[in-house]
């Protein structure tokens, strides 16, 4: 399931209160991906805009990480802030639906935490 809001905010202005946001909430900003500038720069373009914000909250990496490292291949949380029909929206996957791919259910009120983090964020900035 993909968790997503539209904003009347630019891409841009998302952008910084996401980053802005998610270290309020304990969430450190591990790298913002430029995808549209990026695929433009290889010659690739595509005709919206699209940037990649991924986010991580140590607290809850090292308990997940500590009992599955398989875990590591869907970290940090990935959330996308892009233009579609003359919206701005912001989207990311659900970290419980993410969990499911791992079987382990006893994990799952840690992804619940997150999952509710990260609403949190989104709904606070669009």
């Amino acid at each position: 399931m993909l968790i997503t809001y539209e904003s009347k905010k630019s891409v841009d202005e998302l952008k910084e209160a996401l980053q802005e946001k998610a270290k309020e909430k304990g969430f450190g900003v591990m790298a913002v991906h430029e995808v549209s500038q990026i695929l433009e720069n290889k010659g690739v373009p595509i005709d919206y805009r699209c940037v990649i914000v991924e986010v991580c909250s140590p607290k809850h990496a090292s308990q997940v990480l500590s009992a599955d490292p398989y875990i590591s291949t869907a970290m940090p949380c990935r959330i996308a802030i892009f233009e579609e029909d003359g919206k701005t929206l912001i989207s990311t996957i659900a970290p419980t639906d993410m969990l499911e791919l791992f079987e382990r259910p006893d994990l799952e009120d840690v992804a619940m935490e997150i999952e509710r983090l990260l609403e949190e964020i989104m709904e606070e900035i669009v």
